[in-house]
């Protein structure tokens, strides 16, 4: 009898994991999660071989074939990055060079077709990963949109080119990998969002910081023609005042990098450990930066540009910076006083500067930094899009204090007032303030945070952040209306027009 019942109930087992319910996407077979609260999110989802051994500093592959059922209930480890900020702790769950995946928030029902929100995470290209808890997107997916947050390769296995590898490449070119990590990931959502309910005909990329200045240069290069019908970038843009490397600068640079390691040459560098790799950027001697490179293939000219001449992927776009963009940035500016930096950036033009920056000093400085390093780019990513493309911009600006402990950035941190700091809104555009370690959202937080994710829904969905209940966003012209969210959220003049201005008209 207990024999009989042993195997009565292994049966059983049996039975149910063959009814378990699946998705067919590349690669093979993946579990439907349990939903909560009406939301299944799929963790760890490949979208591209791992990047590692003779795949390092190579285009994307296609993903590896699986059997069986591939388990959802995990994220996948971080791209290899150092500790660089607070905000951001790329070890949980785990770090690897392994790391090409993407999450998917859905709630979905069967036959619908709903609008996707693709999340580039920001952090300076060096550090973030998808899955980090600000980037959840249970709110945005009750409010109707299928959400994906993507890893993306950082640093020097991100963007270091060298001769070795340009010649190799069938296009001429090298480095640039992170953002074809990030194209690979569009073109898996464009043939696989419609087994979670996404529609791939309207498909947002969005993001915040680097994440924010990479959706400026996917609407700039035309290997992401067609793969995205509406972009959001959130303070940061590739139209900053200093130009990127050129391919023979980001050579140059790839070539001391080798010699720094050992001298033998790409191959030889390619059979180190990520480890080893990791550690001489990290040591206390070198100075390596790895960015994005006009590479005249992945990138043929500089953002600005291509947006000049009008050949961007010309699609709607909602773009803007925070109140305090400057109060994180202010250490670019070194020992220098606010008239050294200006006297340095405008020359004989700083007197008539000056006065768009008064006292006091620190506070000064900081609106100078602001300037320089987030709002001047982005500002003029968007009157680019106003001169030369025919879909709107919608523009604002974040006001809104995140209620932060007082030792967020740390104990020695200023010490005083960060207000709508670098990268506070990301959690209101998300809907969750309170999702945040030890932020304690008041009711006003909440309701800008419900106004913000709620446009940025609607934009998915239409390429129009208006909708019932939400402010009138009148569609932006230099000078003109923006939205501001924050303790009077609605429209107001852009007042902050002539000051960036001067700055571009002041190269």
């Amino acid at each position: 009898m207990r024999a009989c019942l042993l195997l009565c109930a292994f049966a059983m087992m049996v039975a149910a994991a063959s009814a378990q319910e699946t998705v067919a996407i590349d690669g093979g077979k993946v579990a439907v999660p349990a939903a909560s609260n009406g939301v299944r999110v799929f963790k760890g989802l490949p979208y591209a071989a791992p990047p590692v051994g003779e795949r390092r500093w190579r285009a994307p592959a296609p993903v590896e074939v699986w059997q069986g059922v591939r388990s959802t209930s995990e994220y996948a480890p971080n791209c290899l990055q150092p500790k660089l900020y607070r905000d951001i702790d790329p070890f949980a769950p785990a770090m690897s060079e392994d790391c090409l995946y993407l999450n998917v928030w859905t709630a979905t029902k069967a036959g619908e077709a709903r609008p996707v929100i693709v999340w580039i995470h920001g952090g300076g290209y060096r550090a973030g990963y998808g899955s980090e808890p600000r980037h959840d997107g249970t709110v945005l997916a009750k409010k109707g949109v299928v959400v994906v947050t993507i890893n993306y390769r950082l640093g020097v296995f991100g963007f270091m080119a060298h001769p070795d590898l340009t010649a190799e490449s069938e296009h001429h070119a090298s480095g640039n990998y992170a953002m074809m990590d990030m194209i690979a990931a569009l073109q898996w959502v464009k043939r696989n969002i419609a087994a979670f309910g996404g529609d791939p005909g309207r498909v947002t990329i969005a993001g915040e910081s680097a994440g924010s200045d990479a959706v400026s240069r996917l609407m700039a290069t035309p290997r992401a023609a067609g793969l995205f019908h509406r972009a959001i970038g959130e303070s940061g843009a590739a139209f900053g005042t200093m130009a990127d490397d050129t391919l023979a600068q980001a050579e140059a640079k790839g070539l001391a990098f080798t010699k720094a390691m050992d001298g033998k040459g790409i191959a030889a560098l390619r059979r180190r450990s990520s480890a080893e790799i990791l550690a001489l950027v990290l040591a206390p001697d070198g100075n390596w930066d790895f960015g994005p490179t006009i590479d005249g293939w992945m990138m043929p000219a500089s953002a600005a540009d291509i947006f000049a001449a009008g050949k961007q992927n010309d699609v709607p776009l909602l773009t803007g910076w925070n109140a305090d963009e400057g109060i994180l940035f202010a250490g670019v500016l070194g020992t220098d006083t606010l008239a050294t930096a200006l006297q340095k950036r405008f020359g004989a033009a700083a007197p008539a500067a000056a006065a768009f920056y008064p006292p006091p000093e620190a506070e000064a400085r900081a609106r100078f930094a602001g300037d320089m390093v987030m709002n001047v780019p982005t500002w003029s990513w968007a009157v680019a899009q106003t001169r030369t493309g025919h879909a709107p911009v919608f523009l604002y600006r974040f006001d809104q204090v995140p209620p932060i402990p007082a030792d967020w950035f740390g104990k020695d941190f200023m010490g005083k007032y960060v207000g709508a700091f670098h990268s506070g809104e990301i959690p209101y555009a998300f809907g969750h303030p309170g999702i945040m370690p030890g932020w304690k959202p008041s009711a006003a937080d909440d309701r800008v945070a419900d106004i913000m994710s709620s446009a940025w829904a609607a934009f998915a969905a239409n390429g129009d952040p208006n909708g019932s209940g939400l402010p009138h966003w009148t569609a932006y012209q230099p000078a003109g209306q923006r939205m501001i969210f924050g303790p009077k959220t609605g429209e107001a003049r852009d007042t902050d027009a002539p000051r960036l201005q001067f700055w571009r008209e002041h190269p």
